[in-house]
């Protein structure tokens, strides 16, 4: 890891940080850093662990399918996907190998009755993901608030999740197991996040209040924070800028911890392997075409690179 001076990291980043952040050293992290270990022969999927991922409501089907599609691209040993029965068919026909389960729902979502079957499986699970097009009513915050309370394997929130947890931050407090938050920029300012002095100053300021929690704030120069640890990530580009893009760097990450990869080690490699993917994939694109599914084709490469 190359340490990066605030100076050095407002030339590569241009932003409005103030001397708040004047003390703290920006990890750079490098290929070298990130190097994937070999797998062994006599080994099977439940030697790569089970990921969950627990996402989609009706008109958001395509945001579960990127966040499996992507899981099973990133060496999970076995990807179930949950979403609300309604959307079961067209999800379902567009997951690579997942094991697609639909639960019960109502108004769209998934239905608080879904939790007689999220929770068997969340025991089960290495690592689980919720809240990619999922719904923000009471009915997905109910299921939320439970998969919180009871997770023991890392828990990573995104997008409909965090809107749900800023409206209820006690949340915050209940969790057990390492929680993984990866927020835009607007979805950090509903979780309390401040940006008023720059995005480094602000997940450092919410590195105090959460210590525990690793913050992934996403954007050029995507921050990652646990405490006052924190690194940038040097990948990626303004062909990603769109939506999708999260939903598959999630999926990179859940299956990354789902192998045992040391939380935070896991957010680095997850951020790193996603942006690589997006400037491979932007030499055929272009800036303009590039879709979030070209992420997942050419994760085969980025994943490579780090072997």
């Amino acid at each position: 890891m190359k340490n990066l001076s605030l100076e050095k990291y407002k030339a590569l980043y241009p932003d409005r940080d103030t001397d708040s952040a004047g003390n703290v050293k920006v990890l750079l992290p490098e290929k070298e850093d990130l190097i994937l270990p070999p797998r062994k022969n006599d080994t099977h999927k439940y030697s790569y662990g089970r990921a969950l991922i627990v996402a989609g409501s009706v008109g958001f089907s395509g945001a579960p399918v990127l966040a499996a599609n992507a899981c099973e691209r990133s060496g999970a040993g076995l990807t179930t996907l949950m979403v609300p029965d309604n959307i079961y068919t067209i999800v379902a026909s567009r997951c690579d190998g997942s094991v697609v389960t639909p639960l019960p729902s109502e108004s769209g979502c998934a239905s608080p009755a879904a939790l007689d079957i999220i929770l068997p499986a969340l025991k089960r699970a290495n690592a689980c993901v919720i809240g990619p097009g999922f719904g923000t009513g009471n009915s997905s915050a109910e299921i939320l608030a439970a998969v919180i309370k009871r997770a023991e394997c890392p828990l990573v929130l995104d997008a409909d999740a965090l809107t749900i947890l800023g409206r209820m931050p006690d949340l915050f407090s209940v969790c057990r197991t390492q929680l993984i938050l990866t927020p835009h920029e607007g979805e950090f300012r509903r979780i309390g996040g401040i940006l008023e002095k720059g995005r480094l100053a602000g997940v450092l300021h919410f590195g105090q209040i959460h210590p525990d929690v690793i913050l992934l704030l996403k954007g050029h120069g995507t921050l990652i924070c646990k405490g006052d640890a924190v690194s940038v990530n040097p990948m990626g580009n303004a062909a990603m800028a769109k939506g999708g893009s999260g939903d598959v760097l999630c999926g990179i990450l859940c299956a990354l911890l789902a192998q045992g990869f040391e939380p935070l080690s896991a957010v680095r490699r997850a951020a790193w392997l996603h942006g690589r993917a997006g400037d491979l994939a932007r030499k055929e694109t272009g800036e303009y075409s590039l879709a979030p599914s070209d992420l997942i084709r050419f994760l085969p490469k980025a994943f490579i690179e780090l072997m």
